[in-house]
C-alpha cells in the first residue's frame, strides 16, 4: 500500500527483489515424494544454523508448533506455556482439538519463564492430575513485546525438565532477532530444546513459511503429522528459495528494525499519550500502554491518517517495525502520532 505506514507487525514485509528472481528460477520437485531439491537445501541448511539434525518446511508457524505439540504429548496430558504465549492465546486452541492437551498457563516475568515458575506447574506423581507432557517456551516474546531469553535462561530449563523426561519446544518464530539482540548464535538459543520452530515470513521477509527442527527421528515422524494436518506440499521449491534468501541474507540487517523501534520508543515516551519505558524494547515490537483514551479511538483515527498499529487491550497498543518500515517512516509516523494526539485533546 503506497504511502501507508504499516506497523501492525513483521508479517506485511514483502519479499526482496532477490528473493522475486530465486522463486522465477527455483529447481523444484514433489516435496511429498521428498524429491524438491530447493526444499531438501532449505531443510538441511536451517538445521545446520539451528544446530539440529533436521528439518521440515511447513506452511506455518502455527503448523510448525502444532506438529511439535503433538509428537511430544499423549492426549490428556497438559502443556506448560507462558499465560501471554502464542501457542495458547492464538492458535485456536489446536493443542486440544487435535492432541488433546491441556494448556497449563504460567506467568512470566516480562513473558519470560524461570525454572522456578515452570516447576511450581508442573503436576504432581499422583494418579488424579494430569501429567505434565510438555513445556513450551517462545524466543522472542511476542506479547510480552519481543522480550528475549538468553541461552543460559533456556538451558536451565532444558536441563532441569530433561531430568524429569519432559521435553521442551521453543516458539522461535522470531528466534533470529532474539541472536541479533544478544550478539549470539541462534544454535547457542536454540541450546538442547528438543524441538524448535522459526518463521521466514516475518523478520526475515520470505513471503510464506516456517521451519521445524529437531532429531532426525523426530523430524520424521513431524512428516507424517504435517501430511495428517493437511500440509503435505508438492513443487515448494518456488518458496524454499525465497526462505534460502530469508535465511541467508536477511538475519544481517534485523539490528535496523530494532533501532527503529527504540527510535520510536523514545519519541512516544515524551508524549503524555502514552506510557512507554524505552528501556524494555530489546527487539523490532513495541507495546505502550494508553493514557487518556481506548486503542479503539487512537487506531482508527491513526489508521485516517496512513499509519497502522495494532491493539493488545483495551488501551494498549503494538508497533512492529520490520523492513519496510525506514527511520524516516518512523519520523513521520511519530508526527502524525503527534497530530492524532492533539485532535483528540490528550497531547
Amino acid at each position: 500500500m503506497d504511502g501507508i505506514i504499516d506497523l501492525r507487525s513483521d508479517t506485511v514485509t514483502t519479499p526482496t527483489e532477490e528473493m522475486r528472481r530465486a522463486m522465477a528460477e527455483a529447481e523444484v520437485g514433489d516435496d511429498v515424494y521428498g524429491e524438491d531439491p530447493t526444499v531438501n537445501r532449505l531443510q538441511e541448511r536451517s538445521a545446520e544454523i539451528l544446530g539440529k539434525e533436521a528439518g521440515l518446511f511447513v506452511p506455518t508457524g502455527t503448523m510448525g508448533n502444532q506438529v511439535a505439540v503433538k509428537l511430544h504429548t499423549q492426549p490428556g496430558q497438559e502443556v506448560v506455556v507462558e499465560e501471554r504465549g502464542h501457542i495458547y492465546n492464538y492458535e485456536m486452541a489446536t493443542m486440544a482439538a487435535l492432541s488433546g492437551c491441556l494448556a497449563r498457563p504460567v506467568r512470566g516475568e516480562r513473558g519470560l519463564l524461570s525454572w522456578g515458575r515452570i516447576e511450581a506447574a508442573l503436576a504432581p506423581p499422583v494418579y488424579y492430575r494430569a501429567r505434565t507432557g510438555l513445556i513450551a517456551l517462545e524466543n522472542t516474546h511476542n506479547m510480552a513485546g519481543g522480550t528475549v531469553m538468553t541461552a543460559q535462561e533456556t538451558k536451565v530449563i532444558t536441563d532441569q525438565a530433561h531430568k524429569r523426561s519432559i521435553p521442551v519446544h521453543l516458539d522461535g518464530a522470531r528466534i533470529f532477532n532474539a541472536a541479533v539482540a544478544l550478539n549470539t548464535r541462534v544454535s547457542e538459543l536454540a541450546g538442547d530444546c528438543d524441538s524448535v520452530m522459526f518463521c521466514f515470513s516475518k523478520g526475515l521477509s520470505a513471503p510464506i513459511g516456517s521451519m521445524l527442527v529437531g532429531k532426525k527421528e523426530f523430524i520424521q515422524e513431524a512428516w507424517r503429522v504435517r501430511k495428517m494436518m493437511g500440509g503435505g506440499m508438492r513443487q515448494v521449491g518456488v518458496l524454499a528459495a525465497a526462505a534460502l534468501i530469508a535465511l541467508e541474507r536477511m538475519p544481517c540487517r534485523l539490528h535496523e528494525d530494532h533501532e527503529n523501534a527504540k527510535r520510536l520508543a523514545r519519541a512516544l515516551a515524551q508524549l503524555p499519550a502514552f506510557q512507554v519505558d524505552p528501556a524494555t524494547v530489546e527487539t523490532n515490537i513495541l507495546i505502550a500502554d494508553l493514557s487518556g483514551w481506548t486503542s479503539s479511538q487512537f487506531l482508527p483515527r491513526l489508521k485516517e491518517r496512513g499509519v497502522l498499529a495494532g491493539s493488545t487491550g483495551p488501551a494498549q497498543v503494538r508497533f512492529v517495525t520490520h523492513k519496510d518500515v525506514s527511520a524516516a517512516d518512523i519520523d513521520k509516523a511519530v508526527e502524525i502520532i503527534v497530530d492524532v494526539c492533539k485532535g483528540q485533546g490528550v497531547f
